[in-house]
This record gives structure tokens, sequence and C-alpha cells, in this order.
């Protein structure tokens, strides 16, 4: 299926960027000047503004950790472990990156290191091929008309409509939960990237620099981890309708 086409079943993802946007730990992001100013002052040993760092960023890497480690404990240990290492390696950072970039590279090498102590022995990149095969459809193809069909590559039945569900019921809690259950079980690749750009708000080039890959391939993983996002609300919406129905 071509990608043109597959872009078509786009319109819920604003509903997924939207609900997951309004969580509190969406990082805000850190002008050029404002950055110089922090790393002087980390330099300088300013314990508030070690500590404001802290509150701005510990929670967006834990959640990166436990990509790589899915156990809380370890991801914590991985944590903790990079904070003492941007200490230690503050006096050597050149700004060839950003803080930001550098700060994660840094966790993800240790929650990479952590990972095969735990066991985790696959490499990230070795996984990262299978996650951008180019004939992996976004979108199952039972959902389009086949070839030699009347209208061969057309939808069969359209994504659903959610414009007419409540504003409520797409923010309430419970869709959140199913969100948070479909980004746990995507692929590895996909989940970091679905992860820094919808809930932790990084800028395209910065997840392209932190993990090595290039523009195309960031917005491949972001849009098949936001199509199989999307079929599970999908099965989430379609199975609260008929609960509701059960129950008239």
């Amino acid at each position: 299926m071509s990608e043109s086409t597959n872009q078509s079943a786009s319109q819920p993802d604003a509903v997924i960027v939207k609900h997951i946007n309004t969580e509190p730990w969406l990082s805000s992001a850190t002008t050029p000047e404002s950055e110089i100013s922090l790393i002087e002052m980390l330099r300088n040993g300013d314990e508030g503004a070690f500590l404001s760092l802290v509150q701005q960023y510990h929670y967006a890497m834990l959640r990166l950790a436990t990509i790589y480690v899915p156990k809380q404990a370890v991801a914590e240990e991985v944590v903790q472990e990079a904070w003492m290492g941007v200490l230690k390696g503050l006096k050597h950072f050149e700004g060839r990156s950003s803080f930001k970039t550098w700060l994660f590279r840094i966790l993800t090498n240790c929650a990479k290191t952590a990972a095969l102590r735990e066991g985790r022995s696959v490499p990230f990149s070795s996984l990262l091929d299978e996650e951008i095969d180019v004939y992996e459809p976004s979108v199952e193809p039972e959902r389009f008309f086949p070839p030699g069909s009347g209208r061969p590559g057309t939808w069969i039945s359209l994504p659903d409509n959610w414009d007419e569900i409540p504003e409520k019921r797409l923010l309430s809690q419970e869709t959140f939960a199913s969100i948070e259950s479909a980004i746990e079980v995507l692929p590895p690749h996909q989940r970091i990237v679905m992860t820094l750009h919808d809930i932790e708000g990084w800028m395209p080039e910065e997840i392209c620099q932190l993990l090595g890959i290039s523009e195309v391939n960031r917005r491949v993983l972001l849009h098949r981890a936001r199509s199989k996002v999307r079929r599970a609300l999908e099965r989430y919406f379609a199975e609260e309708e008929e609960k509701q129905h059960g129950q008239t």
C-alpha cells in the first residue's frame, strides 16, 4: 500500500497527540541562550540549577529508560547512573549537540548497558531495519479493495470518525490508559520516536540526532507507531460502544 494512500488514515492522529500532550510531563523547550546559562550554572556547582534540570527531565528519562529495561527498579537505577554521568562529564561538554540531546545520549548509553546486564542482548540497532521495512503496510491491506476489483487501493471501510465522540470521553483516563497500553507494546524504535515526539515534544531533528536515523526513517517510524495506536483506539471505542448498547 502506498504511503500517500495510508496517510488518509491519519485523521485521528490529532486525538492521540491532543490527549497525550495534556499530560503534565510534557518537557518545555530550552532556548540556546537559557541552555548556555544553565550549563554555566551547573559548572559552577549551582544546586538549584541541577534540581531544576532534574525536575524538567527526570520523568522523561525514566519513561525512555523503561523502553530499554522494563523493570521499574532497573530503569530508576539507569536514570540515577545517567545523572551521575552528566555531573562527571559536564566539564567535557563541547556543545556539538544540544545539551538535552547530550543528556539523553548519556541516558540511552546507560540503558543499553543495563539491558545487556539484564539479558536483553539484542542491540536496538539490529531491530531498526525490521521496524522500517518498506514493505510493511501501515494499515491492514484487507481494509482496501484488492487489485482487479472495481476500486483497487481505495478504502472498503474508512477509518472511524471520532468527531462526534464527546471531548470528555476522548480525554478520559480510560482513553489515556488505552493509548498507554498501545504505546507500551510498540516495537522499540517506534515507541521511542512516538514517546519523544508526541509525549515529550522533541523536535524532529533532535530525535534524528539522538537515535542516529534519517528524517525519512523518523517519519516512517512515527507514522507506523501512530497507525498502531489508532487501531488500538478503534478497538477500544468499538468495545465501549458494544458495552453501551448491551446495557440499553
